[in-house]
């Protein structure tokens, strides 16, 4: 055991060494102890061991390494002896999952580590001669100055639409984007065509994954996010565990909403499956502007309020389908019915009857695309996350940290 571990031991809290031992149970440390002395308190002093034990220990993260990234391998070998106990605990009292192998030359964790702690490899080996020797060894893991967390927007089993994009979320701007982008894994099956790209964030950063054309139905999509411990840049590491994501694309249906005709159309495949009268954004100004592009579909609520001050505020509306960040639904609207089909009086969304906004409304899924065509003002960054079909492939490639 090194001076710092004995060090360590020796500031940690009686009820500190009483919670490891009723955490492990006293029959794993009762040679750990049996090797210390009473002090004049009555407090077991450290625990000795030999420098060099004759089991001939190993021990990964060295005895009094530092700086240890948590998803390093953490484990003990057994040269020339073997191991009866071995535990792994950390200075906050919680012991790591692991398990001894079975011919009791080694010992290994399988769950991972925490940043800014300090941990403990404790238990009892055997001399090739018989004798017992318990050992204590020691060491600390990185201190960083921050710890980001990562999230993904579709959930395992989730059916969503051809036009969906894989997004992940950091909580902390990515200095090594290339790095970063390398690790990241997305399979399709059929095969499918796809790139990251690096897109901004009010608060850290997003990265999408989209294909080139939109998906087939029935693609069966696996994503793998194994980024924890990973360095993101300038003292920024990933607290999240790995994270995966199974979900297969849906159907393929398609919304087209060509503004001047006042109709708007959903196609499943090549049939058109509804063909309603609509209103769309007034127009006489950018803001009521409905815009072209290639929307997605994010959200649906039954009932939902919308302001936009000073033109409304706390609007009830029914059935309503968000197809962008900027304001722009697809929603029933009574007051507008003498107009759809005929004039455009919106502020930007696209109005239904109440009848056919809930037709619609009980069809769309997360990821549909929604082709608007026929204004001047086209969809881009400032209205909202999903813009990732306004590019053309070779500049969404362009986006990606890999070039």
């Amino acid at each position: 055991m090194t001076d710092e571990a004995a060090r360590a031991w020796e500031a940690a809290p009686v009820s500190r060494r009483a919670a490891l031992v009723a955490l492990t149970g006293a029959t794993a440390f009762a040679g750990f102890f049996s090797c210390g002395h009473p002090d004049e308190n009555g407090k077991p002093s450290a625990p000795t061991t030999r420098a060099n034990p004759r089991a001939g220990l190993a021990f990964e993260p060295a005895d009094g390494a530092k700086d240890v990234i948590p998803s390093s391998a953490t484990k003990i070998v057994a040269t020339g002896g073997t191991l009866v106990q071995a535990h792994l605990i950390s200075d906050d009292g919680k012991v790591v999952e692991g398990k001894l192998g079975q011919d009791g030359t080694s010992f290994e964790t399988s769950a991972p580590l925490e940043f800014s702690r300090k941990y403990f490899f404790t238990g009892q080996s055997k001399a090739p001669d018989g004798t017992p020797e318990p050992f204590l060894s020691s060491f600390a893991t990185l201190v960083p100055k921050q710890v980001a967390e990562v999230n993904v927007n579709i959930g395992d089993g989730q059916p969503v639409g051809v036009a969906a994009p894989i997004i992940l979320r950091f909580s902390a701007p990515i200095k090594n984007k290339a790095a970063i982008e390398h690790r990241l894994k997305v399979s399709c099956e059929p095969a499918t065509e796809g790139s990251w790209a690096w897109l901004p964030d009010a608060v850290g950063e997003q990265a999408h994954w989209r294909s080139k054309e939109y998906f087939e139905p029935g693609t069966k999509v696996h994503l793998e996010v194994p980024l924890f411990a990973e360095d993101f840049g300038d003292g920024v590491y990933c607290g999240t565990e790995t994270l995966t994501s199974d979900f297969t694309i849906a159907r393929h249906q398609l919304v087209k909403c060509f503004v001047p005709s006042h109709r708007m159309q959903v196609y499943r495949g090549d049939a058109v499956i509804m063909d309603f009268p609509c209103s769309y954004g007034e127009g006489n100004e950018t803001r009521n502007t409905t815009r072209t592009g290639i929307h997605v579909v994010t959200e649906k609520y039954a009932d939902f309020y919308m302001s936009n001050p000073p033109y409304y505020t706390n609007a009830h509306e029914r059935y309503a389908v968000r197809i962008s960040n900027n304001g722009e639904f697809i929603h029933a609207n009574p007051n507008t019915i003498g107009d759809q089909g005929s004039t455009n009086v919106s502020n930007g969304c696209v109005n239904l009857s109440t009848e056919n906004a809930q037709q619609y409304f009980g069809t769309a899924l997360y990821g549909d695309p929604v082709e608007v065509t026929g204004t001047s003002v086209q969809l881009s960054p400032s209205d909202g996350e999903i813009y990732d079909w306004t590019y053309d492939w070779e500049t969404w490639r362009g986006m990606s940290a890999l070039g």
